[in-house]
């Protein structure tokens, strides 16, 4: 059977607030290297050899652009499927498996983009030993050998099997210390991976057993993309995937299902829900200090610190958590690290901006930073990728004063198209048609300083825009 990896790739990440966002979240961040948890989820695959087919990768419409380049960046040539909005795994799942012309022949490798896995290799060799079991029509999960007592994490408890793929007795909850101490001592659980290995088929037929309707809204939220279409996206309908039941794969299929297995998995693995968590999975110094960025840390233990734009200067921290972006500053007790969800709460409800956005938004032609605004100006630094071009617009409300700082722009301005160079610039009056462009093959840099009495992003007209937004905001 070919082998086609399901990435899934949504999710907002809430817990490694101020650094993930809902419109940047933590799967496309880096984390532990230079590659985001999405690039690293996708290189692991490298080792699984012929059979391999191209991923295809499950995100939010919102995300579409920065899961595109992120993938073309280490050569990933994926389809993606554009979900409108999160209907959680299951779903996803079986939109992926409607999608394979010869479900029977397929299995579906399905990882999650935003965990963190030390030992690739020993991945690799896991899924190697659940094919088998997959090819013949048992639902593989992986389950983790567990190094601690986690209650933050849903367990499997296994019973013997053929070889090493054991039967799955029962999926559990999330226990409390003592339940989850026991389970360890006994050495018959696994913490829940989230990661799953079965035929298309037999999902379908699965799912399909217990959860109809789910299959049949997916049908039609698919339309003609289900029949064979080589479109590298596939946006789903919003109308007919909003009335999907939203359920993950564990509770609409593996909890149900008699043809569950569970593959055991010793590989580093950590999925990366709170920053806790992720200074487990890091490098520390000798104080067990996990420090990236400009730190200066003295007589500190236990803690992590990351600075994203300035100097962060700590003393004396034990167990703590420090995060430095652009816009806000993050202080914890690392063993409240899960509470950070209820401060991204506070912020929603009380409208604030920085759970979605951060300093710097990403567009699909690159990306704009607001270094300054006041009453009547705002000043931006915006970043252009090689080719891109930003829409054809106009502004009702402000004037725009371009300066190039590194690169070569080529200008839109009513009827006229220039080139700019470093220390050129332009003037953009209020009502002006205009577009920027990057004709080169390196980043174009141009601080922007706007003027008007109104400069809300949605103050935009666009007539043309490659990238389909035209009558957008974003």
């Amino acid at each position: 059977m070919k082998l086609r990896p399901v990435i899934m790739c949504g999710g907002s990440g809430s817990r490694l607030w101020p650094l993930s966002r809902a419109q940047y979240p933590k799967q496309l961040l880096a984390l532990t290297g230079g590659h985001s948890l999405l690039q690293q989820t996708v290189q692991r695959l490298d080792g699984l050899g012929d059979r391999l087919l191209e991923p295809l990768v499950s995100c939010n419409e919102g995300h579409r652009f920065l899961v595109a380049r992120q993938l073309a960046e280490i050569g990933a040539t994926p389809t993606l499927v554009l979900e409108p909005e999160g209907r959680n795994t299951a779903p996803a799942v079986a939109v992926a498996a409607l999608l394979e012309s010869e479900p029977e022949s397929t299995l579906l490798l399905v990882l999650p983009a935003d965990h963190v896995i030390r030992d690739g290799t020993a991945l690799v060799r896991a899924v190697q030993v659940a094919i088998p079991a997959a090819e013949a029509g048992r639902l593989v999960t992986f389950g983790i050998v567990p190094s601690s007592p986690e209650t933050g994490y849903g367990y499997i408890r296994s019973i013997a099997g053929d070889g090493d793929v054991l039967a799955v007795d029962r999926f559990v909850e999330k226990p409390d210390f003592e339940t989850a101490r026991r389970y360890v001592q006994s050495g018959s659980y696994f913490w829940n991976s989230g990661m799953f290995l079965f035929s298309a088929a037999a999902y379908l037929a699965e799912l399909a057993a217990h959860h109809p309707d789910m299959v049949e809204a997916c049908r039609l939220a698919l339309g003609d993309a289900a029949h064979g279409t080589e479109r590298r996206e596939i946006r789903l309908d919003a109308g007919a995937f909003h009335a999907c039941p939203a359920d993950s794969i564990d509770y609409a299929v593996m909890e149900r299902t008699d043809r569950a297995s569970v593959v055991p998995l010793d590989a580093g693995w950590s999925d990366v829900g709170s920053w806790a968590s992720l200074h487990d999975v890091s490098d520390q110094d000798a104080a067990s200090n996990t420090l990236t960025g400009d730190v200066v840390a003295v007589d500190c233990t236990d803690t992590l610190i990351r600075a994203e734009s300035r100097l962060v200067a700590a003393v004396g921290l034990d167990g703590c958590v420090v995060v430095e972006t652009k816009d806000a500053i993050l202080v914890a007790p690392k063993a409240r690290a899960q509470d950070v969800k209820s401060i991204v709460a506070e912020l929603d409800a009380a409208g604030r901006p920085e759970t979605q956005l951060g300093r710097e938004v990403f567009r699909p032609w690159g990306s704009y930073d607001s270094l300054e605004n006041a009453a009547g100006f705002q000043v931006k630094r915006l970043t252009v990728l090689p080719g891109a071009i930003l829409s054809l617009q106009l502004h009702h409300r402000r004037a725009e004063h371009w300066v190039v700082v590194a690169g070569v722009a080529r200008i839109t301005l009513d009827d006229q198209v220039f080139d700019l160079r470093v220390n050129e610039h332009t003037f953009i009056p209020v009502g002006a048609k205009h577009r920027i462009e990057n004709p080169g093959e390196s980043l174009l840099h141009i601080i922007e300083v706007q003027v008007g009495d109104y400069l809300g992003e949605d103050d935009i007209v666009r007539f043309e825009d490659k990238y389909g937004r035209e009558g957008r905001t974003d």
